[in-house]
């Protein structure tokens, strides 16, 4: 199989699809790679790298993209639509609850696409979007420290505070990965920490596994409520597979919070926790909205791409190994990859996308005997 490994094209995204060690095995196993040249400068891998690896560079997106298996990290921008075709395969971050656009130029052109952050292990678990949720989980608090100092525009509360001095007050809405792993960094650096979370046995692991510092509570609309309007830094880390995330931060409770807090919207690419959130880039990556900073970057893990890369390739390698072995429908017969594919041949097969934008959903299965 021909494999495409394009440079990615969203703001500040250093990130890259594949490394040269990944490249190598996959030539080995006799398929063709190729990546648009420069692709993984930003994470440190250079042309000459994938050059002995076994790839073939190409000058041009156009190139990559008639791979008949393409292989990006973040969701195509409007600009690439056009190198759209039926039967191409997609492998990426898709978040196609909040973007229509997209999803109805995968249907259009009949594209199977498959989403990292629907695709589960043997336990049903989503490892490729745990893998980047830890990285995002650490970012949330560096970059809700920064922007809560005073030259940034913050209050000027320290996360740890000193001797005889009360810490910033961290506030996590959701206690899945993105949030343990605030919660940890946040709370190592002595920071007040208040997590928010819905489900019960989840709060119990919080409470069991955590700092004893931190105050896990269940997310009922008071305690939301009181928690927001304390937070000297909230970090949105609310999340539901595969569906638009839920705005429990409203626009009121926004403007009753703390002048010159900070939201660390981390949720920002499924839609976002707040009202008042909207996407941003690392090149422009704030706001001020009510008298609150906001941090609204989709990318996150983009900022610290060569660790972000290797966590991410390391865990997406087998599945891409699968899908150039088997093609389309062969993979679907994995119990991995199949939760994973959200439009296949014109069909949108995620029910909660085609919830989001009130579309037909369409079983895998009974997609693949219309075809």
């Amino acid at each position: 199989m021909i494999i495409g490994v394009p440079k990615e094209v969203k703001a500040g995204e250093f990130r890259v699809a594949m490394t040269p060690a990944g490249a190598k095995m996959l030539t080995q196993a006799g398929h063709t790679v190729r990546i648009q040249k420069s692709a993984g400068e930003g994470s440190g891998f250079l042309d000459a790298d994938y050059r002995r690896a076994g790839a073939t560079l190409a000058s041009s997106a156009a190139q990559v993209w008639s791979a008949d298996l393409v292989i990006k990290v973040k969701e195509p921008l409007p600009s690439e639509f056009r190198f759209f075709r039926a039967g191409q395969i997609l492998f990426a971050f898709l978040h196609l609850a909040p973007n229509r656009p997209l999803t109805l130029a995968l249907l259009k052109k009949k594209v199977t696409a498959i989403a990292y952050e629907t695709v589960e292990d043997e336990q049903g678990h989503l490892p490729i979007l745990f893998a980047m949720s830890q990285v995002a989980g650490r970012v949330a608090v560096i970059m809700g420290n920064y922007f809560q100092g005073n030259p940034q525009g913050g209050r000027g509360v320290l996360y740890g505070g000193v001797r005889g001095v009360e810490p910033a007050h961290v506030v996590i809405l959701g206690g899945g990965t993105v949030g343990e792993g605030a919660a940890r960094v946040a709370s190592g650096m002595g920071s007040r920490v208040t997590i928010l979370e819905r489900f019960p046995e989840r709060i119990a692991y919080l409470k069991r596994e955590l700092n004893k510092s931190v105050s896990v509570r269940s997310a009922d609309s008071a305690a939301v409520r009181a928690a927001v309007l304390s937070a000297d830094i909230l970090i949105g880390a609310l999340h539901i597979p595969g569906a638009k995330t839920p705005r429990l931060v409203t626009r009121a409770m926004v403007k009753q919070m703390k002048r010159h807090s900070v939201i660390v919207d981390v949720a920002i690419d499924q839609g976002g926790s707040c009202e008042t959130s909207r996407p941003t880039s690392h090149m422009h990556p704030v706001y001020i909205e009510e008298g609150v900073i906001h941090y609204c970057v989709p990318n996150m893990p983009g900022a610290y791409a060569r660790t972000s890369t290797q966590a991410l390739t390391h865990i997406t390698h087998p599945y891409i190994v699968d899908l150039a072995k088997s093609g389309v429908p062969g993979c679907f017969t994995s119990k991995s990859i199949a939760p994973g594919v959200q439009c296949f041949n014109g069909h949108l097969t995620c029910e909660p996308v085609a919830v989001a934008h009130h579309l037909r959903f369409s079983r895998l299965a009974t997609a693949v005997q219309l075809r």
